[in-house]
């Protein structure tokens, strides 16, 4: 079975960070975008193994918003 998640991904000095907020635990990091990338997506595979169909659609059934916001510093 196929399923979209959420992925977020952050770039530091030690390189990339992935994280998926619905489902909490599933984690990974990687030295490019394109490792990281696929380590998270292996990371989702291997947490979603260990849930039963109903905890997956109860776990993913989160809406998840993203935007953009301008603030200003004093």
């Amino acid at each position: 079975m196929s399923y979209k998640v959420s992925i977020v991904i952050e770039k530091d000095e030690y390189g990339y960070y992935a994280y998926c907020p619905e489902l909490e635990g599933a984690q990974s990091q990687g030295d490019s975008l394109e490792e990281v990338m696929a380590n998270i997506k292996e990371a989702v595979e291997l947490y979603l193994e260990t849930l039963s169909e109903e905890e997956i659609k109860e776990a993913l059934s989160k809406e998840i918003f993203t935007t953009a916001v301008e603030v200003q510093v004093a």
